[in-house]
């Protein structure tokens, strides 16, 4: 990896920590995660997770943003790699996820004697159905749900600045347009909310 591209994700991982990571730095690092790819056979390998917290991310990416009928999900979209990317150039972030997945570890041991990952569908879920809510909050609770919401924002993150999620949301990009019109769900949310 040049010093320029690892500046790059550098800079990137810091911002994200900070919370302003911004579309052109996390597209940079989806670029670098797929270069990645090409120079192992199209497989990215983890270099900021170990294998089982880089699984683990990628089944909470799946279940945060599973593929529809619409879209692919958040996994085929490479919130993993953006994520464990990052991690692997800023310490601070691979501490969030390692004691973040560490935390729902623990839980599940206690409570199933088995990971999280290793865990039953409906068993994970059922962590994350109490995670994520803070009117869940308690003192043993809480560390799950700030790390949930750290997750969570990371893979919309992830989704949401890779191709797959910009052909999502329908951006158009910087292009002219001859008309616009305002979608009448939108006129109708605003109004709603508006109390009018």
């Amino acid at each position: 990896m040049s010093s320029t591209r690892r500046d790059l994700i550098r800079n990137a991982a810091i911002a994200a920590v900070l919370g302003s990571l911004d579309t052109v730095s996390a597209q940079h690092v989806h670029q670098a995660a797929a270069e990645d790819a090409k120079t192992t056979g199209g497989v990215y390998k983890p270099k900021g997770l170990n294998a089982h917290e880089y699984k683990t991310v990628t089944r909470l990416a799946d279940l945060i943003i599973p593929a529809d009928d619409v879209s692919k999900g958040a996994v085929e979209a490479g919130a993993p790699q953006f994520i464990d990317l990052l991690c692997s150039q800023a310490p601070e972030m691979s501490a969030i996820w390692t004691g973040g997945i560490g935390w729902m570890d623990h839980q599940m041991i206690k409570q199933h004697n088995t990971t999280w990952i290793d865990a039953r569908p409906e068993q994970q879920t059922a962590l994350l159905d109490t995670i994520a809510y803070r009117k869940n909050a308690s003192p043993e609770n809480s560390p799950g749900i700030h790390f949930f919401e750290w997750a969570r924002n990371m893979v919309m993150d992830g989704f949401y600045t890779s191709p797959i999620g910009v052909k999502d949301v329908g951006y158009l990009g910087n292009k002219g347009q001859t008309t616009f019109q305002v979608p009448a769900s939108a006129i109708d949310y605003a109004v709603k909310r508006s109390g009018l």
